[in-house]
Parts: C-alpha cells; sequence; structure tokens
C-alpha cells in the first residue's frame, strides 16, 4: 500500500477553498445573513475586495457556455470571438452594476433657508432591464419633493445618480418605482415624495407582441402627496408633456 504524500508548503499556504466559485462564496455569505438575493436587491456588503473581478471571469466563462450551446462558432466567427467576455462586462460592470457596488455617497446640507415648496426633478432618462428575459427597458422618471425645515436637502444631481443606482438592475417597474422612493425617503426624509415614471419595455417591443409605441407608466405617492389631492394635482400639471 503507497504511502500517502507528506504535504507540501505550498499545498498548507493554499486556501482550502480555492476551487470554489465567487458566486458560490458570496451566495452563502448572503445566505449566512438570511439576506434575499433577487435579481432587483444590491448584494454588495458581501463581496469582498477582488471578488468582482474573478466573478467577471467565472460569468465570462458561463457566457462561453451559452454561446456553445446556441451553436455558435466563437473560434471561426471574428465577430463572437470574444462576445463571452463583452457581455460579462455588459452585465457586471454596467447594466446590473446596481446590484454589485454600493449606493452612492450624498452630501447632504441642512435646510438652512426652511424651502417649504414643491420641487420637481426630472425628466431623469433612466435604463434598467426586466427581470423577465432581460430586454431592455428605457425611460424617464420625474420627482416632487416637498421639503420641510428638517429636509436634508441634496443635490439635483443626486437624485439622478441615485435612480441610476436603483434601475441598474433586473427591474420590474413597479418594484423599482418603489424601491427608488424608500430610498429618497430614507435620505431625505421630505413631508412628501412623488414619483412618475414611463418607459419602454423591449420584452414587448423587441419580442411577444412586437408593439412599438406602448409605454407604461407608474407612479408612487408618499406623505402629503397621497392626502392632500390638490398638491398631487399640482405635481402632475407641472410634469412637461410626456411623449
Amino acid at each position: 500500500m503507497k504511502a500517502p504524500q507528506a504535504m507540501t508548503a505550498a499545498d498548507a499556504a493554499r486556501p482550502v477553498d480555492e476551487g470554489t466559485p465567487v458566486s458560490v462564496k458570496i451566495r452563502e455569505r448572503v445566505q449566512a445573513a438570511r439576506k434575499r438575493y433577487h435579481a432587483n436587491d444590491n448584494i454588495a456588503e458581501f463581496i469582498q475586495p477582488g471578488e468582482l473581478e474573478r466573478l467577471l471571469d467565472e460569468v465570462s466563462q458561463k457566457m462561453q457556455g451559452v454561446l456553445d450551446s446556441l451553436v455558435i462558432d466563437t473560434e471561426r466567427d471574428h465577430n463572437t470571438s470574444d462576445t463571452a467576455r463583452r457581455v460579462a462586462k455588459m452585465y457586471l460592470n454596467e447594466v446590473f452594476k446596481g446590484r454589485y457596488v454600493k449606493v452612492p455617497g450624498l452630501t447632504e446640507f441642512p435646510n438652512a433657508e426652511h424651502l417649504n415648496e414643491l420641487m420637481i426633478v426630472g425628466p431623469i432618462t433612466v435604463r434598467s432591464a426586466c427581470s423577465h428575459h432581460f430586454c431592455p427597458v428605457i425611460g424617464k422618471i420625474w420627482i416632487g419633493v416637498m421639503p420641510n425645515e428638517h429636509t436634508n436637502v441634496i443635490g439635483l444631481s443626486k437624485y439622478a445618480r441615485l435612480a441610476e443606482w436603483v434601475m441598474g438592475r433586473p427591474q420590474i417597474q413597479e418594484e423599482a418605482v418603489i424601491q427608488l422612493a424608500d430610498l429618497i425617503q430614507d435620505k431625505t426624509q421630505p413631508d412628501g415624495l412623488a414619483i412618475v415614471m414611463e418607459a419602454s419595455h423591449y420584452c414587448m417591443a423587441w419580442r411577444g407582441v412586437k408593439d412599438m409605441d406602448s409605454k407604461m407608466i407608474n407612479s408612487v405617492m408618499r406623505g402629503v402627496f397621497l392626502k392632500d389631492a390638490n398638491l398631487r394635482r399640482e405635481f402632475l400639471s407641472l410634469i412637461p408633456r410626456r411623449s
């Protein structure tokens, strides 16, 4: 019977889980914390330094498997020879970036002038992808804020950054608007908050019924916008004509 080989110094220094896919490690951390990791959830707190690069490698490999299963000759087709890597980078670094990076830092200012008049920001152009087919969702958002003397004031561009962060994940429009409203409400604590989103969904335009003209419009009203019909009408009347 052959004697077992002694462990070398290199073996001792090698992490015991180095063969475990980085996606598995991240998922295990999320599950250990008993948190969700749905398509539109942010999981940045569970990703350690350097792991996004390794995740990019893993997704590239899996995407190559998808192309192989679609019977696409990526070895001889110069147009698709690097498609797997490009798609992986698109998902992780651009389209779904809002899942993997922390919320943008915001500079908040006290409401020194005790502003208490309606403020509207928009239209903010947003881009996302539907959770059902990963088809593009492209649209515009209008945000109405009714501040009070205790409201935290943030720069106008920060509303766009928050919207981009929330939309940068596979989303359902109804849920995305609620997520954005919750985030702005938490950051600014206004007396009222109103959001309207209008978007084209390419899961309707590009596939299925192939209707290029249909749009979805939905809204969220909080605080005084929910209670005061006149304020709600004022906000909606001040939104430029949507097209």
